[in-house]
């Protein structure tokens, strides 16, 4: 079954037994909870537009080694073409959804992991390349959601791993058996870790030849033992307990982040990746990282969109749509917007071939994309806010416009152009609301910083590939220096 439906999804998710904690409470299920459900359906949407046909040359591909039409974030990309389709797939998914859909990860990871394991065979004479295909080969033939698990807790950020004070604060290896590992450990900001059928793992930094058991990649199924998760807080999360649809925003999508404990899990040599080869954890961390960078100038643009939209509708019921100054708002909106899905655009088209066969974005743009996102997101927002006017964050609930005594003055006071509701109005208020204050924020504000690394993560890179003492030499040969 290389295609899941929407339904099959969420029902396979049903079944799995994770150890789900919120708010000092265990959580029975991900599929009923009313603050975690939003999320799911995000990732359902990724199963429900595979399905539909005006959608299927970005949302599938025919894997070329078992000739199977699978989902896209289960694929391993062959061609420029599936780069750019990549971003082109996660840009709709941002539109449909207006929050992080969550299966990028897992797809950015595959992509790493199949072109590293290839190497670290090559140099180590290992099999893990073959251990991760037949891994691969599963996730695809179930059309699983995996989640990619990079961040450490990382501790006194001044000290390397191993010289912690406490050890766990890097996900590690502390007891070898005959037939696999065992780890302990946590990873931090876990994106849809509650609606993931696996989870795979990857160390976090570079590692140095004394840190072997923090080299350690693997993956294991969301229902290992010692495996539970802790859901982090999200501005506005509690509206959904309220009954409630538009104090929400976005009432039917959104997206979620978890502390994810590794508390002595016990993982099966089969799906160990990576086991001591700290030559090449680096290496493997800069694959996942440029991959995840080029996906920003998908998913976020996606929601951009939705934010230009919902910036120019608020513009049209409050009677400004006519203001020059608003005009020009919007065209800055839609230049940074696009000038973001450019950059995902070329780092995908000057993508090159692996020795594994896979193919890689190109770093340095890649790096210059996810630079942007860590900056115009935040412009394209407070235009929004500009345009939507204080009443975004000031406006009466949604009970106060349904109760029989107030409802009517609300109604009455906070309408805008006379040709729109007040309910609609507060509708759009609250999406913008959502979007780049509430629970979104964290999928497309806040994220824009720190996701696939902070900002200086990035200039880091940049400045290793900025190559320049060539540069040097070109401005001299057109200045007629000679040295």
């Amino acid at each position: 079954m290389p295609l899941k439906t929407k339904e099959q999804y969420i029902e396979s998710i049903k079944k799995i037994k994770m150890e789900i904690y919120m708010f000092g409470k265990k959580i029975e299920s991900a599929v009923t909870d009313p603050i975690l459900r939003p999320s799911l359906n995000s990732v359902a949407a990724t199963y429900e537009l595979a399905q539909m046909p005006e959608y299927e040359d970005l949302m599938t591909a025919i894997d070329p080694d078992s000739g199977q039409k699978i989902n896209r974030f289960c694929h391993i990309h062959r061609s420029p073409e599936d780069l750019i389709k990549k971003v082109k797939m996660q840009r709709l998914l941002g539109q449909k959804t207006a929050s992080c859909f969550q299966r990028c990860v897992g797809m950015d990871a595959f992509n790493a992991q199949y072109s590293t394991t290839y190497d670290i065979d090559q140099k180590f004479g290992t099999n893990y390349h073959e251990r991760f295909k037949k891994f691969l080969k599963m996730v695809q033939d179930e059309d699983l959601t995996v989640d990619g698990a990079m961040t450490d807790p990382k501790g006194d950020r001044g000290l390397s791993a191993g010289a912690q004070a406490d050890p766990d604060l890097y996900v590690h290896v502390v007891e070898r058996r005959p037939d696999g590992v065992v780890v302990r450990g946590a990873k931090c900001h876990q994106t849809g870790i509650v609606n993931s059928h696996w989870v795979l793992v990857m160390p976090t930094i570079a590692m140095k030849d004394d840190e072997k058991d923090y080299a350690i990649s693997f993956a294991v199924p969301m229902d290992a033992k010692g495996l539970f998760m802790i859901v982090g807080r999200q501005s506005c999360d509690t509206r959904k307990l309220e009954g409630g649809q538009i104090d929400v925003g976005n009432s039917e999508y959104g997206g979620m982040e978890a502390l994810t404990i590794f508390d002595n899990v016990f993982v099966p040599n089969e799906y160990i990746f990576l086991n001591g080869e700290t030559e090449l954890a680096g290496v493997l961390v800069e694959r996942f990282a440029g991959y995840h960078r080029q996906s920003y100038g998908g998913c976020k643009v996606g929601v951009g969109d939705v934010v230009i939209g919902a910036a120019a509708t608020i513009a049209d019921y409050n009677g400004a749509q006519k203001a020059s100054h608003v005009k020009d708002k919007l065209i800055e909106m839609v230049h940074l917007n696009e000038t973001l899905y450019s950059s995902g655009i070329a780092c995908s088209a000057e993508g090159v071939k692996t020795a594994s066969g896979n193919y890689y974005i190109d770093t340095m743009l890649a790096n210059v994309c996810k630079q942007n996102v860590t900056r115009f997101p935040y412009e394209i927002v407070r235009l929004a806010e500009d345009i939507a006017g204080g009443i975004m964050v000031t406006a009466p609930s949604e009970k106060d416009l349904n109760d029989p005594k107030l409802g009517p003055y609300v109604k009455k006071y906070l309408q805008g152009v006379k040709t729109v509701s007040t309910e609609n109005r507060l509708r759009m208020l609250r999406l913008i609301e959502n979007l780049s204050l509430g629970t979104a924020a964290v999928g497309y504000r806040t994220e824009s910083m720190h996701g696939a690394g902070s900002p200086q993560a990035q200039r880091i890179v940049i400045s290793r590939y900025a190559n320049l003492p060539e540069k040097k030499k070109l401005a001299k040969a057109i200045a007629k220096i000679k040295e």
